[in-house]
């Protein structure tokens, strides 16, 4: 008996998209952003951003396997640069290469979250990242809020 195949679908045209029930809702956008040079000193190991993907993967399969919502979105490698003054009165300036995880709150599969269960969910997984490459300080932003994670103070 010969196998028999879907027809192909058409490509979508510009008319055929509409709304999607239940996804419009105020825009709840977040940012981690996490260094991937290990420790203080410019001779840290530097990760590569995989080893954030990696990391932010296994934290949401784990979420997930629980019942849990998780988050997504996009990692992208970035340099942070920046300045400061010196007791001497000059200024020194560096940079060195972040990981940033960016996305959104889609109403459609987590609008039901308030914004302290999704702040929950974004210091977690930037707890995660954080150990995970050796950062004692990682920024996180979500909607007009913004805050930083520390684990420097560890005794």
């Amino acid at each position: 008996m010969p196998e028999t195949s879907n027809p192909p679908r058409s490509q979508p045209r510009p008319q055929d998209y509409v709304v999607v029930d239940g996804s419009d809702g105020p825009r709840r956008d977040f940012r981690i952003s996490v260094g991937l040079r290990e420790g203080w000193d410019a001779e840290g190991r530097v990760f590569d951003v995989s080893e954030a993907v990696r990391t932010a993967r296994a934290w949401m399969r784990r979420r997930v396997e629980a019942g849990e919502p998780a988050l997504s979105g996009m990692f992208t490698r970035a340099e942070v640069t920046y300045a400061w003054p010196r007791d001497d009165g000059s200024v020194g300036s560096d940079r060195e290469p972040v990981a940033l995880f960016t996305g959104e709150a889609v109403h459609a599969y987590l609008g039901h979250l308030s914004d302290a269960a999704f702040e929950a969910m974004l210091n977690g997984l930037a707890a995660e990242l954080g150990a995970a490459l050796g950062q004692e300080r990682i920024y996180v932003a979500f909607a007009d809020r913004t805050w930083i994670l520390d684990a420097g103070d560890r005794g």
